[in-house]
């Protein structure tokens, strides 16, 4: 068969050429695929923040320390590190992109509510209404929510910045989320790594400040047991605290708004499918949104700065403080009480509201130093109250601030 072709048959020199075309093209198209992998444009710093996500992930699984935090806040580091070229939309930070949308919830401050409305419809008051003076410990221990704040102030932070950075003492991941997105948005995926890895790490580092402040003697003291609390009382409980705490505090009212309706759902008896719904399904829906999208937020052009380190420096102090506040206070207390009504000295390191790994931890205290002494119903008393106290200080914080 002949081949009929313009201008000729193809030249030796005509074959040769293509196929080095293809072998340029393919080559070039080789180049452009490697360009946008991640191995092409990863850095050091997305290479140390994919190793702390897996170090989370780690401490979650290994030791089980807050799994339901850790494991999405793990896989958020991850996310938010895999290198990529940007106009895609697929970063948190890029408009348009899906993270991006999920993280407005964090930005806007919708998911803390949202979690504080869960906590109430799962959380039990009797133990503080029952002896309501263990209040004190809770407040007490934000004492680390004011002392960060002055040491953010004479670490150079703007002023708005140290009130966002000082919520990290109040132990309290959702408020302090809360906190920061109103006064400095900036900071908020800092600040929420700091106050989670220091929740996740209370069983680590309270231990040896309950052992430095609490002698033997004292650990041994053994409290009456609470007394039985009403069904009036813990349905009234919600709506005097919702009340007294809101007017005291009126920033603080999507925080404590939705802890003490979520406690009133749970507590009334006509309400159960909302309070069920409430303490499951939705609080796990907005931790995993929540935990994920602030894992992600930690690229590590916008993570690994002098700033973000000096916070969790800051994170590490308020924490020690607030519970040295809350052990001291306990102290101080009992110098007060009769012989009969002393209170062991241990609970008061569950004012920070680490809900409720703090009182967790004051049990394990307590029980080591005698088997037969359990102190966690009198613990979730500070613990819960701590809770509240976190958020009237960030309430405060923000009345000041904004």
């Amino acid at each position: 068969m002949v081949s009929v072709l313009t201008g000729g048959e193809a030249s030796a020199q005509d074959v040769i050429q293509g196929g080095t075309d293809s072998g340029s093209a393919l080559s070039r198209g080789m180049s452009t695929f490697w360009q946008y992998t991640g191995f092409s444009n990863i850095t050091i710093g997305n290479i140390v923040m994919l190793l702390v996500g897996l170090f989370f992930i780690f401490l979650a699984i290994q030791f089980n320390y807050e799994p339901l935090l850790l494991v999405p806040i793990g896989t958020g580091i991850i996310l938010g590190n895999i290198p990529f070229i940007e106009g895609f939309q697929i970063g948190i930070y890029e408009d348009g992109s899906v993270l991006n949308y999920l993280y407005f919830g964090v930005v806007k401050g919708i998911y803390p509510p949202l979690i504080f409305l869960g906590i109430g419809a799962m959380t039990d008051f009797s133990s503080l209404i029952s002896n309501p003076r263990l209040m004190l410990l809770g407040a007490a221990a934000q004492i680390g929510v004011f002392g960060t704040f002055i040491g953010a102030m004479a670490l150079g932070f703007e002023i708005h910045q140290a009130g966002a950075i000082s919520i990290i003492g109040g132990a309290d991941g959702p408020t302090a989320i809360f906190a920061s997105s109103k006064l400095a948005p900036e900071l908020i995926g800092s600040i929420a790594i700091a106050a989670y890895s220091y929740m996740a790490l209370v069983p680590v580092i309270q231990p040896p400040i309950m052992k430095l402040m609490i002698t033997k003697k004292e650990r041994l003291i053994k409290m009456k047991p609470p007394r039985a609390v009403s069904k009036t009382e813990k349905i009234l409980f919600p709506l005097i605290g919702m009340i007294l705490t809101l007017f005291i505090s009126p920033t603080a009212l999507p925080l404590l708004g939705m802890l003490f309706f979520g406690n009133l759902m749970k507590e009334c008896g006509v309400t159960d499918r909302l309070a069920e719904t409430a303490r499951t399904k939705l609080i796990d829906i907005v931790t995993i949104l929540l935990g994920l999208t602030v894992g992600a937020s930690t690229q590590a052009s916008v993570f690994l700065t002098k700033e973000s380190m000096m916070i969790f420096v800051l994170g590490a102090a308020s924490f020690i403080v607030a519970t040295a506040g809350g052990l001291l206070f306990a102290k101080i207390m009992n110098l007060f009480l009769k012989k009969e009504n002393k209170i062991n000295p241990l609970i008061g390191a569950a004012g920070v509201s680490a809900v409720p790994d703090s009182a967790r931890v004051v049990q394990h205290e307590g029980l080591k130093s005698d088997p037969s002494n359990h102190l966690l119903m009198h613990a979730m008393a500070p613990n819960v109250s701590g809770v509240i106290g976190s958020a009237v200080a960030a309430g405060i914080m923000l009345s000041f601030l904004m």
